[in-house]
């Protein structure tokens, strides 16, 4: 039990036996529920940067302050995964640990990555659309669709191993979230352990694939049919600049939260003990 730290928690030997029995149940969900699931994270996500845009709209901020406020309101997405449950590509990373304990086969791991990192662009972007046609962007005089297609227009301007180390930089602060999370046995404890890492890697610029799956098509939206359509002030935000950063972000996000975080974790903890062989498929 986790009272041998002087709180009723899981040990980090306990979360890893965790996190290997949850790989093996998420990678063998039903196509349909690893779907919604899917896009139920996607939403959540967008739901998190919904709410840093707000914050990051207000121009009274000084640069650190608004970081910093926009990172803890960004933590929402990540709440509402965690306690709501959905399936997130970045946090299921860590399926990496179950496949180096070959409790899991190679393709079930890469199915998992591929389908639920696709139900998460339908939920990221279908948000968008909707947040779009809400008028919500026109709120505080346009200021908030004006930071949309500055954060955007940044991300589409990023070198491409820029944004792959970002990209590795921000999953190790996900993952790390998520190993916290499985620490704690309330939703209160989830949340503390949760809140700091992600407005850390926030607040610190770092890149999301799923936030970006947000961000990018909105401020897309914007330049297209918004007031600002046709100006030069985010002319970088288009399909190709979209692409050229969901590559090397989501790249990143791979290594970043399975290397760094769950291969890292599995030779800690698990390297060397008897696995239990997946099933044939």
């Amino acid at each position: 039990m986790g009272d041998i730290y002087g709180f009723d928690a899981f040990s980090p030997k306990q979360i890893a036996e965790k996190v290997d029995s949850i790989g093996v149940v998420k990678a063998r969900l039903p196509l349909l529920s690893m779907v919604m699931l899917g896009i139920l994270a996607g939403a959540f996500i967008g739901l998190g940067a919904l709410y840093f845009v707000l914050v990051k709209s207000d121009a009274s901020f000084s640069f650190a302050t608004g970081q910093v406020l926009g990172g803890l309101s960004f933590s929402l997405g990540l709440l509402l995964v965690v306690v709501a449950g959905a399936e997130l590509f970045t946090g299921n990373n860590l399926l990496a640990m179950a496949w180096a304990d070959k409790k899991i086969t190679t393709s079930e791991l890469f199915n998992n990555w591929v389908v639920v990192c696709g139900a998460n662009f339908i939920g990221a972007t279908g948000l968008a659309v909707l947040v779009f046609l809400s008028g919500h962007t026109e709120l505080n005089q346009g200021a908030i669709a004006e930071q949309y297609l500055k954060i955007a227009e940044a991300k589409c301007s990023l070198p491409f191993w820029t944004a792959f180390f970002r990209g590795v930089l921000c999953n190790v602060l996900v993952c790390m979230a998520v190993w916290m999370a499985l620490a704690g046995r309330s939703v209160i404890d989830k949340s503390v352990a949760i809140i700091f890492p992600i407005s850390a890697f926030v607040a610190a610029g770092f890149e999301h694939s799923i936030a970006n799956m947000y961000f990018i098509p909105l401020a897309m939206l914007i330049n297209v049919f918004g007031e600002t359509g046709g100006s030069t002030v985010a002319e970088s935000v288009t399909l190709l600049g979209f692409i050229g950063n969901l590559i090397p972000v989501i790249l990143g996000n791979l290594v970043g939260g399975s290397v760094l975080v769950g291969f890292v974790y599995h030779v800690i903890y698990q390297r060397g003990q008897t696995p239990s062989k997946p099933e044939d498929k």
